[in-house]
């Protein structure tokens, strides 16, 4: 984490001192990949301080710290931009980077200690991430996971296109049209850990791809009958957003759940499955656009449909589930390593 967050400081100060596009872009590249150190590490220290049966409810809790930034980015953002200027904006993230640096030393315990029987080299890497990836337990959950989480990054791609140049909102209303969407999966992540008291992940998981399939297929509908306007457009947003409230929690959970010993590993392996796949979702959109909403509205309907489709394939494949035996033995050595 503290390499990642030094990596991400430095390529902030680049950002703000950028004086090409295509330096911005290269600076803005290593600012995610040190951003992502805090992603993986975070997913991997549920897996490692709780409970597997606790971990859905955890991820809930993660997903209402994390999607915050949807809330305040874009909204303050917004006016950052307009106020000063946009340079403003990687000065305000350096501050915060400083912040969470100083919160992981002198708040944030270390959750498991280094390893010495894992190797570093380049094979044994690749052979533990090959394993990790060809697990039922793992492929099965992550993947459905990640098509379904690449409707959020298609939505967040081709969201300005829609509200901007098609219903000419302005950035401020657009932060905040940003704003309202982030609460849906705020709150539903929320009802998730209440939710889970009655249902089981796998079956919140089944049921949050239907409806949002079925959102999906309503937003294609209204685009292409033309009888979609502004309001319907972010309600339907919304609630499509909002499923994710279910599916991001128990997908990630199920997916680390079989990997007590090596939840760092297969942590990466899910964020770099999760972002693979919503990078390439993004990327269809702007192949395809054609100025009409139609690009955006069909990949995002396109996507938990798939992801239902996996799940429901993947579901015939014989899953190992770790037992309560395997399960108190990991705690009993976690905390003797603490």
């Amino acid at each position: 984490m503290y390499f990642g967050l030094s990596l991400y400081l430095l390529a902030s100060v680049g950002c703000a001192l950028a004086t090409s596009i295509e330096a911005l872009i290269l600076c803005r590249f290593f600012q995610a990949l040190g951003g992502c150190a805090g992603m993986v590490a975070a997913r991997a220290m549920v897996r490692d301080l709780f409970e597997v049966k606790e971990n859905a409810k955890i991820f809930s809790t993660l997903m209402l710290v994390v999607a915050l930034s949807p809330i305040i980015a874009p909204t303050a953002g917004g006016y950052v931009t307009a106020t000063f200027s946009w340079r403003i904006i990687f000065g305000l993230l350096i501050i915060v980077n400083l912040l969470i640096i100083a919160g992981v030393y002198f708040l944030l315990p270390e959750s498991k200690l280094p390893d010495a029987e894992y190797s570093l080299r380049p094979k044994a890497i690749t052979q533990n991430f090959f394993s990790i990836l060809t697990h039922p337990q793992f492929y099965v959950y992550a993947l459905t996971g990640a098509i379904a989480s690449s409707g959020l990054y298609v939505y967040i791609s081709g969201s300005p296109q829609v509200f901007i140049t098609i219903f000419q909102v302005s950035e401020k209303e657009y932060g905040w049209i940003f704003a309202i969407i982030a609460i849906g999966i705020i709150s539903f992540s929320q009802l998730n850990t209440v939710a889970l008291k009655k249902y089981t992940s796998e079956q919140l998981v089944l049921w949050a791809l239907v409806c949002q399939t079925g959102v999906g297929i309503t937003l294609v509908a209204t685009v292409v009958t033309g009888i979609f306007n502004l309001y319907s457009v972010i309600i339907l947003i919304f609630l499509f957003v909002s499923c994710q409230g279910f599916i991001f929690p128990n997908t990630s959970a199920l997916s680390l759940a079989a990997f007590g010993h090596s939840a760092g590993n297969a942590s990466a392996m899910l964020g770099a499955v999760q972002l693979g796949i919503g990078a390439g979702a993004s990327a269809l959109v702007s192949v395809l656009q054609n100025d009409t909403a139609l690009p955006m509205a069909g990949i995002m309907a396109c996507c938990p449909l798939l992801a239902l489709t996996v799940y429901g394939l993947g579901r015939k494949v014989k899953i190992k589930r770790p037992t309560l035996k395997e399960t108190e033995e990991e705690e009993v050595e976690m905390i003797s390593s603490l």
